[in-house]
């Protein structure tokens, strides 16, 4: 990986950052709770992710990536933990 000093002497366009990003891919994931007197009403989970078609066809083919299924199901698993540990917490 190029070191900072050797980026600040180099013009970089946007095409080029582009092209990194559909290569390699980004992923980016955040959680957003909006509280009231430690009372949750809303729960967001974001996710995000930008990648070529291609590139997502073979991870997928290489098994780098999870299946759809395998996904809801640690979604739903993470959810039920939500769940309990928000109903422990008004107890």
């Amino acid at each position: 990986m190029a070191s900072e000093e050797q980026l600040r002497g180099q013009d970089v366009s946007l095409l080029d950052i582009l092209d990194v990003v559909l290569d390699k891919g980004v992923a980016l994931r955040g959680e957003l709770v909006i509280s009231i007197a430690n009372i949750d009403l809303v729960y967001l989970d974001l996710r995000l992710l930008i990648t070529s078609v291609e590139k997502l066809v073979q991870e997928r083919e290489d098994g780098t990536i999870k299946s759809s299924r395998e996904e809801m199901k640690e979604w739903n698993s993470l959810n039920e933990k939500l769940v309990e540990s928000t109903s422990t917490r008004t107890m």
